[in-house]
């Protein structure tokens, strides 16, 4: 059962924004690991590919965003649309639809594949790359993020492609620092034991990473992690969040937060893109597709507990979302198929 929290009214000191990124980290369920270290020297060049094959740790997972820590020197990452940027030893890069990118350094050096150079390594499901001409090196270590989004999970949907942090000695940059350390230290040492290690460090570096994106946004800024700043829809967001099961009207919605409902409405549209119940949706349908992949609670125990009159109700609302009835999803889900995309967003709460 969804635990309701405390009113906002009753708890002046939270940070609602923070809350909602918690709450939506916990229904995706994030798992992590180190899969790769590799050692290129100049000049080289690497490709990346968008997707793994059998011979790769990450076949098997579903979403999956990656991320590249660089250890030491510098080199030239390229997405498949053009964009490059120079990387250097300290910078975070995280893509978070793992799209093809390519590595590299110097010229005429060999292009290689990733998925042709890896080689086993110390580590249970760690692989190594060795790759170049023998010049100046740039060592990276490269992890992944597993999630169980659904639909259009905003968590990964409004990042950009290629989000770079940049990690300094200030006190902001503290913990990214450290974590980033302890992972590159772990990788090197291969102690037995690290695998489990490395899995919860990756699961705090993104969810570090993804708080100093939100906190860095303009004011200008759209999306789902500019609304976690926004003093309306971080506190609209907060009370779906915390109530999904609640018969939301916009009305209502809005006399939680102390505006008018169309006032909340032209905010929810300007920043999110969507209606305040096309939000309360989204956010019960990932609350009830991971009901029913991780647990036994019957279709009509789950509709009722995220807001929905009857069974029959819910499974309209699950079908319009997803474009598949939610038992054949859940057989779906369960044996390891991966999710359906949405066909089309709902435009009412039931």
């Amino acid at each position: 059962m969804i635990e309701t929290p405390q009113s906002f009214a009753a708890t002046p000191d939270v940070d609602p924004g923070g809350d909602v990124l918690a709450e939506m980290l916990r229904s995706i369920r994030l798992s992590g690991a180190v899969f790769l270290s590799a050692s290129l020297t100049e000049p080289f060049g690497l490709i990346s590919p968008r997707h793994f094959d059998e011979r790769t740790p990450m076949a098997h997972l579903r979403h999956v965003s990656i991320f590249h820590l660089i250890s030491a020197g510098e080199c030239t990452v390229e997405l498949a649309s053009g964009q490059r940027e120079t990387i250097r030893a300290g910078d975070v890069l995280l893509m978070p639809f793992a799209d093809a990118h390519t590595f590299s350094k110097g010229q005429g050096g060999e292009l290689g594949s990733a998925l042709d150079l890896v080689r086993a390594g110390p580590l249970s499901g760690m692989w190594n790359i060795t790759h170049g001409g023998g010049g100046p090196e740039t060592r990276m270590v490269c992890g992944f993020i597993e999630s169980s989004e659904l639909l259009y999970s905003p968590v990964f949907r409004t990042l950009p492609p290629l989000l770079i942090d940049r990690t300094g000695d200030d006190k902001v940059s503290a913990l990214l620092t450290t974590t980033v350390r302890e992972i590159l230290s772990l990788t090197t040492d291969a102690t037995p034991g690290s695998e489990i290690m490395l899995g919860r460090l990756m699961e705090l570096l993104f969810v570090e990473v993804l708080r100093r994106y939100a906190a860095g946004l303009p004011e200008s800024a759209h999306g789902w992690f500019a609304a976690l700043n926004d003093p309306m829809l971080g506190r609209a967001m907060w009370h779906v969040h915390g109530n999904p099961g609640r018969r939301w009207t916009v009305h209502d919605l809005a006399r939680e937060v102390g505006t008018s409902r169309t006032v909340l409405a032209e905010r929810f549209n300007e920043v999110l893109g969507q209606t305040p119940i096309e939000y309360v949706t989204s956010w019960r349908m990932q609350l009830a597709a991971e009901r029913m992949r991780m647990g036994t609670d019957g279709l009509a125990v789950i509709a009722n507990d995220v807001g929905y009159d009857s069974e029959a109700a819910f499974n309209r609302a699950f079908k319009r979302v997803t474009g598949i009835a939610p038992g054949r999803w859940r057989d779906g889900a369960r044996s390891a198929q991966p999710y359906p995309r949405p066909m089309r967003q709902e435009s009412s709460s039931r």
